[in-house]
């Protein structure tokens, strides 16, 4: 038996900037402007009244989304997604966070593009352009799901995310939610990890006979041993859980079954006890957990891997018997899912990528992804309006799909994320 890896100085500064988040001042949901065709830009909403319910980002600053407005048959439906932006499991790294954009909506920019899964064209987002489309912004760093406060006298910080959820379900509920007919919790990367985490939770709050459905876009982290057979992804969880209070925020079955509890943040095993239908958007090869996952710099000290994470077609055959290996683990991982959720959906793609659902090219375009001939939008699509009986695609190894596009980060050696929205325009 492997022991884990011990915190390293290395590896704390791997930790301090895994991230990302935004959102900052306050106009009219309704103030959008378009600066070039099929370029929607929204404006940020802050919520008010948050401080009455506790909720902060890091730095104290006012949680905040942007929201624009369905219309027509639409009008009655809501998407929501829940930013990404990796996390902060240490003091160290959570008060750098706290300084940018990822910890404080002070310093997130007052738009943001719609595009994907959030288009309002008919063209782009066939089935979701006309409903209500809310973007979450993410500043809490911990998926949305600590509730804790660090203060020593001289430093304060918030880990107040279930709390910034709670306060923003709550601003939109009068704004239509509650009344909502069809409803969809979407998420990116750490946001994509959210929709796991927040999935049941979330049918508390809409009408009891809506069709509420959740989806996890580059969310299904894997319990994992990294090429140093170093439990790396397990030990950062693990302090992020310790951290920011998230342990009473996870699902109560899956922490009672579990020796660990704190391990039911991975979606591998919380995934059996939500209840909503699900779909699970990922690749097999998903650029940020190859990377800091699989690949950590702490296991590849002296870059052996580099030119790999750079361009998959540089991997050597021990390094892509790796890969598959990383692949055949996630599916297994997945397996039981696959075989018994008549109501779940899949799309596992052999895309060197992170994050498919808000980039037009991935979501829906004439050239983007597909499995048998179906792009990521046509296959949530049909599962959402059960269109089809079945709505799990599955891809064959890399090399073999030729629609991909592989979108590698040009930073791979230093392991410090600066965005995780690896595939944005």
């Amino acid at each position: 038996m492997v022991s884990e890896m011990k915190p390293t100085t290395m590896t704390k500064s791997v930790n301090a900037v895994v991230a990302v988040t935004l959102a900052l001042l306050t106009c009219a949901p309704w103030c959008i402007y378009s600066q070039q065709p099929h370029r929607l830009m929204v404006s940020m909403t802050t919520v008010r009244n948050a401080p009455a319910l506790g909720a902060f980002c890091l730095d104290g600053s006012l949680p905040a989304y942007h929201i624009h407005r369905g219309f027509g048959a639409g009008a009655r439906n809501w998407l929501l997604q829940f930013e990404g932006g990796g996390w902060c499991n240490d003091i160290e790294s959570c008060l750098e966070r706290a300084k940018t954009r990822r910890g404080s909506t002070r310093l997130m920019s007052k738009w943001e593009v719609f595009s994907g899964i959030l288009s309002n064209n008919a063209s782009l987002n066939p089935d979701f352009y006309n409903w209500n489309r809310v973007k979450i912004r993410y500043c809490d760093g911990a998926s949305f799901a600590g509730d804790a406060v660090y203060k020593n006298g001289t430093t304060l910080l918030y880990f107040r995310g279930q709390k910034i959820w709670e306060a923003i379900i709550l601003d939109l509920l009068p704004k239509g939610l509650g009344k909502a007919r069809k409803a969809l919790l979407s998420g990116c990367s750490a946001g994509g990890l959210a929709a796991f985490l927040h999935c049941d939770d979330f049918t508390t709050y809409v009408p009891s006979n809506a069709s509420v459905k959740c989806l996890s876009d580059a969310g299904f982290f894997l319990d994992e041993r990294d090429i140093g057979l170093n439990h790396t992804m397990r030990s950062f969880y693990k302090d992020l859980v310790s951290l920011q209070g998230v342990e009473k925020n996870l699902d109560k079955n899956c922490t009672g079954s579990l020796p660990f509890p704190e391990l039911c943040i991975f979606p591998q095993y919380a995934l059996r006890f939500i209840t909503p239908p699900f779909f699970i958007l990922n690749s097999a090869y998903d650029v940020y957990q190859f990377h800091h996952g699989l690949v950590p710099p702490s296991a590849d000290p002296r870059g052996h891997w580099n030119r790999c994470k750079l361009d998959p077609a540089a991997c050597n055959p021990a390094q892509l018997n790796v890969l598959q290996g990383f692949r055949r683990d996630m599916l297994v991982a997945l397996a039981l899912f696959y075989k018994y959720s008549a109501r779940g959906g899949m799309y596992i793609n052999s895309c060197f990528a992170h994050c498919q659902s808000e980039s037009q090219d991935t979501w829906f375009g004439v050239d983007s992804p597909r499995i048998h001939n179906k792009t990521i939008a046509e296959a949530v699509g049909d599962w959402y309006f059960s269109r089809r009986i079945t709505n799990k695609e599955v891809d064959c190894a890399y090399p073999c799909d030729t629609t991909c596009h592989n979108l590698i980060p040009a930073n791979t050696s230093s392991g410090l994320v600066e965005d995780l929205n690896l595939v944005e325009d």
